[in-house]
């Protein structure tokens, strides 16, 4: 397993921030919490409905949190509802603020917050699960979980739920995570010989969330809501929320994350027949989702746009301020301007960098085969996180695009191994997936029918001419070191390494963005480049 190294410049700053931190104590909160852990009174036990304010995928989207906490507030002091809070996860990571503090600065904010219960993303693995388990506690609010585990052990890290009490109803929230990240994060779940260190459980991981329902009926629970991190997306695993619902029965609603879906409600049907709301956020704060349990019982889940959501909390903008201010002295070196604008995600909030060529993907691409001097550039769709707008471009913006603590790495492939990863990774085109080849010197035709690949070349450097890809042929690729640990399905695992770089993957796009493209990003990134053709 790699050993991630502390960003040296935050060092620098950590006893400024700490500083800020204490002088949250200044500020006055007249809030009253109207919810209680599940062995405590509550006084009096009126007859109210219960809201559940939920969130997933924030990915370090830190600007949300006090509007969260605000719409909370504005609710407890309307006294109509007793009101909770959860998070579906990937919070730690995807931009700036996890990126540059190992997931501190996030962790920071949602002290703060008053979450009743989290579960786990796949993110939150990002750092290794030591880093991850030094984090969580942090929070102050139980982390349900029932298919994380230490590979051989029959008792799961964190518990499967937590009971809390609204008035005189106890809710259940229960957790559960995508199987998919021993492979997307697969370096937190073996060490650097193979050897399984963790576990999500991919073939029982709806019986383990029916384990952790009974028994939370059993134990008093009147209600059931499942903090799922799978998503509704087809996967390798077979395992979804939609799936969940369909084999399980006891479960209320779902609230779910990982494949940034705006969903406001899907009704899917359970193993009785009976249908459960199921919903999710989409990403980064962009709605606010809420879930009403109504004084008959019934369930509603809804969405709130960020723009509709005017409310605010003094204390969680304090501490948002107080990480701003330092993430400026770290990352406000100019790099670069551009004239235009680099996106990842289309105004639908839709990645499109995961199921086509994007300009982002062109220009992180070329700066990989430029700083590793390779045949072929290749970044995955997934590795590309937020934009760049038109302006300057100073350090900060390199960072959110490439906020993973991936180094360079040189590898040789030969033209069957290359064929077989655009194979795999481009077999659900049209449709999002995170490892979609986003390449430089390389052209390739994706078929959305019959899902073949095909008219593969490669630019040849000594002639400036492509060519057919040579099956037999082995070239050379610059990529980051994610490719040997979850990333492009591990179809590229068994390639020849030639140089494992200390240079970090943001570090080299700030190279070639400062350096080789002398600060200004040309006009030939404004479009996509023909490098990726697709047939319907």
């Amino acid at each position: 397993m790699k050993t991630k190294q502390f960003p040296w410049r935050s060092q620098l700053c950590i006893m400024h921030y700490a500083l800020s931190i204490l002088m949250l104590s200044a500020l006055s909160m007249s809030v009253t919490s109207c919810f209680r852990e599940d062995n405590s009174v509550v006084k009096p036990l009126k007859t109210k409905s219960i809201v559940i304010l939920y969130e997933n995928d924030v990915h370090c989207g830190i600007d949300g949190y006090t509007k969260l906490r605000g719409l909370r507030d504005a609710i407890v002091q309307s006294d109509t509802s007793y009101v909770a809070m959860v998070s579906s996860g990937d919070f730690l990571q995807g931009a700036l603020a996890g990126a540059i503090s190992h997931g501190q600065y996030v962790v920071d904010i949602m002290k703060n917050m008053g979450y009743d219960a989290i579960t786990l993303g796949n993110h939150e693995f990002d750092y290794g699960v030591p880093r991850m388990m030094e984090l969580l506690p942090q929070i102050k609010a139980p982390v349900v979980s029932t298919n994380f585990f230490e590979y051989g052990s029959v008792t799961p890290m964190f518990p499967g739920y937590v009971i809390k009490r609204y008035g005189d109803k106890r809710i259940a929230f229960v957790g559960t995570t995508t199987p998919e990240t021993m492979r997307s994060e697969g370096y937190s779940f073996f060490d650097n010989n193979g050897n399984q260190l963790y576990d999500l459980r991919t073939d029982h991981v709806y019986q383990l969330v029916q384990a952790a329902v009974d028994q939370a009926r059993q134990e008093g629970a009147n209600y059931v809501v499942v903090l799922s991190h799978l998503g509704e997306a087809a996967n390798d695993t077979g395992i979804d929320s939609h799936g969940l619902v369909a084999a399980t029965r006891g479960i209320d609603a779902v609230l779910d994350g990982h494949t940034h879906a705006v969903i406001p409600c899907d009704w899917v049907n359970n193993l009785d027949g009976k249908p459960v709301p199921v919903s999710q956020t989409g990403t980064q704060f962009a709605n606010y989702g809420k879930l009403w349990v109504a004084k008959d019982g019934s369930f509603h889940t809804s969405l709130i746009a960020d723009a509709d959501n005017p409310y605010a909390n003094a204390r969680i903008t304090f501490t948002t301020d107080s990480v701003k201010a330092l993430m400026e002295q770290v990352t406000s070196r100019q790099i670069a301007s551009v004239t235009f604008d680099l996106l990842v995600k289309d105004a639908n909030s839709v990645w499109f960098v995961r199921k086509e060529e994007a300009p982002m993907g062109d220009l992180v691409a070329d700066a990989f085969r430029h700083v590793m001097t390779a045949d072929i550039g290749l970044i995955n769709g997934g590795g590309l996180r937020n934009d760049i707008l038109t302006g300057t471009i100073n350090f900060g913006h390199v960072i959110s695009v490439q906020p993973f603590d991936n180094h360079m790495a040189l590898i040789a492939a030969t033209g069957t191994q290359i064929m077989a990863m655009l194979q795999k990774c481009t077999e659900k085109c049209p449709e999002l997936d995170g490892s979609f080849p986003q390449v430089s010197g390389m052209k390739y035709t994706i078929h959305t029918v019959t899902h073949a690949v095909t008219d593969v070349e490669v630019l040849n450097r000594e002639t400036g001419n492509y060519e057919p890809l040579d099956l037999e042929k082995e070239y050379t690729i610059g990529t980051t070191d994610y490719y040997g640990t979850g990333g492009f399905y591990r179809t590229l695992q068994d390639c020849r390494l030639l140089e494992n770089s200390t240079q970090l993957s943001r570090d080299a796009l700030a190279d070639y963005l400062e350096n080789a493209l002398n600060g200004v990003v040309p006009d030939i990134y404004q479009q996509s480049q023909g490098r990726i053709t697709i047939v319907n």
